[in-house]
């Protein structure tokens, strides 16, 4: 079934953009309409079905909150992303309150919007995907992610997210307030889970004992290390003010057991060596796990025959290059006294004929 998506903005280059960024998706369900103000954007609308209305805010004549509203008048289905400068954060809640899907600043961050169109129009997900599995390993996943649901319950959390070391979502349960922009979010979290690892390891600490707190923002985020393979995000508001802080955090590092041992369960180990500063990984039912150290051993390799070819032909290079140069030296130590011209003579002869000035005793 086909997917009208309605590009609304006065700037040709941004209309531009947001097509070939769409384009990407190679998704053939998509049909893309432009339009450079609000009112055509409107006739477009009355004209053709709208499932995604992606607008910026300003724009000549009716804003793009005001044309969401008439869009989405004779299409309620239609999401609605909205592209602005505004950065007060009173003004992108009344847009988010007003049914806004998603709300992106310039430059727009493309991953985060193809990741919004995807999960906005229900496509297959390729930007962001869930984590695939099969069988025994997704009913125990379906269990885990019933886990997740019940912490987010217990705690008055909007969203708690299971996260490999890839960025990927294992397990996720709830939906932020706005979701604008998970996938930078979280491949930026991913990064800090990256550095607790260095962190442990140089700290000399067996076990990855950390989390981290971000509030004050759209969300309290928490962050937390399971395993070097995975790490759990938790997201809602006041999770962590002074009166529940405390209990929010103990509560997290409960989780963090059950998960471990859920993961366990679904064959998938990770241990942190802290002297050697290996990382053993082992993912979904591998004959053991491979280790850093055992890549670093090292083997006997030969050279392909091209490489050796290219290596003797540099050996015989070098050869000659070297005959070359006592060519030169024994030439120069040979003639280099001797003038070019036979009318000339050299300063030594003339001054055993005593023709130097000054040169006599």
């Amino acid at each position: 079934m086909d997917c009208n998506v309605l590009l609304v903005d006065d700037q040709r280059d941004i209309l531009r953009l947001l097509h070939s960024t769409l384009d990407t998706l190679k998704n053939s369900e998509i049909k893309i309409i432009e339009s450079p103000s609000g009112e055509e954007a409107l006739f477009a609308s009355s004209r053709h079905k709208i499932d995604l209305l992606v607008t910026d805010y300003k724009l000549p004549g009716m804003s793009g909150l005001e044309l969401m509203h008439k869009v989405r008048a004779r299409h309620p289905e239609a999401k609605v992303v909205i592209i602005t400068g505004i950065t007060e954060r009173k003004a992108r809640e009344e847009m988010l309150n007003a049914g806004a899907l998603a709300i992106f600043d310039k430059p727009i961050p493309l991953a985060d919007f193809l990741d919004v169109v995807e999960r906005g129009l229900g496509l297959v997900q390729t930007i962001f995907p869930l984590e695939k599995t099969e069988g025994k390993v997704q009913e125990r996943q379906v269990r885990l992610s019933d886990l997740l649901a019940n912490f987010r319950q217990d705690i008055k959390a909007e969203a708690v997210f299971l996260l490999n070391d890839r960025g990927l979502v294992q397990a996720r349960t709830g939906k932020m307030h706005d979701d604008s922009m998970e996938v930078s979010l979280i491949s930026t979290l991913m990064a800090i889970h990256g550095a607790s690892l260095k962190v442990a390891r140089l700290n000399h600490q067996e076990t990855l004992d950390s989390y981290h707190i971000f509030s004050g923002g759209d969300h309290d985020l928490l962050f937390i290390p399971v395993t070097p393979l995975y790490a759990l995000l938790v997201a809602g508001n006041d999770l962590v003010n002074d009166a529940h802080i405390v209990e929010t955090v103990n509560s997290l590092l409960a989780l963090r057991k059950q998960v471990e041992k859920s993961l366990k369960s679904l064959g998938v180990t990770g241990e942190l060596h802290a002297v050697s500063g290996d990382v053993n990984l082992a993912s979904h039912p591998a004959p053991g796990p491979v280790s850093v150290s055992q890549a670093e051993k090292p083997v006997d390799a030969h050279p392909a025959p091209e490489m050796e070819a290219l290596l003797k032909a540099a050996t015989t290079q070098k050869t000659i290059t070297n005959d070359m140069d006592d060519f030169w030296s024994q030439a120069a130590e040979k003639h280099g006294s001797k003038p070019a011209n036979s009318e000339v003579i050299s300063l030594e002869e003339a001054r055993k004929l005593g023709l130097v000035p000054g040169d006599g005793k």
